[in-house]
């Protein structure tokens, strides 16, 4: 009897807990200089960059936002989850997510880490959990760095959306903020795909390329006239739709479908490396990944979600176009006109005018209407009409549009010069550029025609 306790002793001795095994795994990832290296530039760097930007005379005005760091602190986080999303969070998983089995192929450490552990399960879930928590340090470091810089440099000011309507600075904090937060959903589903490569690829190379691999697709994808169904499906789009939280009111349907499919991605990519990791033989020391298995229980059911995704999406939304036509344009151009011209007012200290008396209206045409008006392109042209209180003749201004394949556009005025033309005006953060010289706005692409 005695005999038989003192070994379930042993037993229950032998067996680590998960957060034991998670504590030792994030020890092993933040000893590392590399992750070190990653964490500081991460906390650091955004902020150096914004600031350092926010100051200088000529500002990134292709990118979303990047005309307005000088007006406040709160563009140069977006900015920045722009880039973030295109190369910063593929490459941060894949360093991360992308090693975090392989590393112990290069090492030949897993009999060691059996023998202290005694449970793949456990094993999987701790180095999951690790990597999860790195990552999502660097996340946060990109995003308070950045949004640190633009406010110590620029000051809390208000934003100006997408739509031309200004954002009062405690609401355009909370909508950086969730824009972060959708961000994640992505960045998980590259973070379980980087776990499905160290998996199932070892010590090959291949399992750290597979992430940013996999951004890159996604991104080529978005830039192609694919339907709109098509790019809902792909995890990434959430990289993308976070736009639709700067408009009034918020275009929350490709958002909330993006963050859905990022979580599915990561939630299967995820299932897979831990059904590939427990079928893994661990005595065989010439191990070199799981080869034509990771085909069939890796790359196979990804896709068949992805198909699945684009069905579901297709029925439930009119979303087998582009998304982008005549009606939509118009509309998205004479609401932010309209927002902009009153700014403009303000700050030229005109009469104040109101929307309903501007009675804004935009007539736009593609290829001067040699072609279907619809699609993506930079040949959208438009001529917007506004109305002035005690003011017969109506004021006319044109356009030049080039709008992308996700509904976001830039608009860039070509005349009246005192209208839409580039000038300076004085504002309480110094001279900025007339607002209505070039803006940027978006085309809601799951709205009925």
């Amino acid at each position: 009897m005695t005999a038989t306790v003192t070994a379930d002793k042993v037993v229950r001795a032998r067996r680590v807990p998960v957060s034991r095994g998670y504590r030792f795994e994030l020890v092993k990832l933040v000893s590392q200089w590399r992750i070190r290296m990653l964490v500081l530039a991460c906390w650091i760097a955004p902020a150096l960059f914004v600031a350092g930007v926010s100051r200088q005379s000529t500002l990134p005005s292709d990118t979303l936002f990047g005309r307005w760091m000088h007006a406040t602190g709160w563009a140069g986080p977006l900015v920045m989850l722009g880039f973030a999303g295109t190369w910063a969070l593929p490459l941060l998983t894949s360093v991360v997510a992308g090693d975090v089995f392989a590393a112990e192929d290069r090492l030949g450490t897993w009999r060691h880490l059996l023998v202290a552990v005694r449970s793949p399960r456990r094993i999987f879930v701790a180095k999951s959990l690790a990597g999860l928590t790195v990552i999502l340090l660097l996340v946060a470091g990109l995003a308070v760095s950045s949004a640190v810089g633009g406010l110590v440099s620029v000051g809390n000011q208000p934003l100006v959306g997408l739509d031309g309507h200004l954002l009062a600075p405690g609401d355009a904090a909370l909508r950086v903020l969730l824009a972060w937060t959708a961000a994640l959903a992505p960045t998980l589903a590259l973070a379980a795909i980087g776990l499905l490569g160290s998996v199932a690829l070892g010590r090959s190379p291949m399992g750290l390329l597979l992430p940013p691999l996999v951004a890159l697709a996604m991104a080529v994808a978005q830039m192609l006239p694919l339907p709109v169904a098509v790019r809902l499906a792909l995890p990434g789009y959430a990289f993308i739709a976070w736009n639709g939280l700067f408009t009034s009111p918020a275009q929350l349907g490709p958002l909330l479908i993006g963050i859905a499919v990022g979580l599915l991605w990561a939630v299967l990519a995820t299932a897979l490396a831990y059904l590939l990791f427990l079928r893994r033989d661990f005595t065989n020391l010439a191990y070199d990944g799981a080869g034509r298995r990771a085909l069939t229980v890796g790359a196979l059911p990804l896709a068949g979600l992805t198909a699945l995704t684009v069905g579901v999406v297709a029925v439930a939304t009119p979303s087998m176009g582009s998304g982008i036509d005549q009606d939509k344009v118009q509309r998205s151009v004479a609401t932010a006109f309209a927002h902009l011209y009153r700014m403009q007012t303000q700050e030229l200290h005109r009469p104040a005018v109101t929307e309903a008396q501007l009675r804004v209206s935009a007539a736009c045409t593609k290829s001067d209407g040699q072609s279907d008006q619809e699609g993506a392109g930079n040949d959208w042209r438009c001529v917007v009409t506004w109305h002035l209180p005690g003011v017969p003749v109506p004021g006319t201004a044109i356009y030049q549009l080039d709008i992308t394949s996700d509904g976001r556009f830039v608009a860039d005025g070509d005349g009246p010069k005192e209208v839409n033309g580039y000038f300076l005006l004085r504002t309480s953060t110094g001279d900025a550029p007339n607002p209505l010289w070039q803006f940027d706005g978006n085309v809601e692409l799951l709205t009925p025609h």
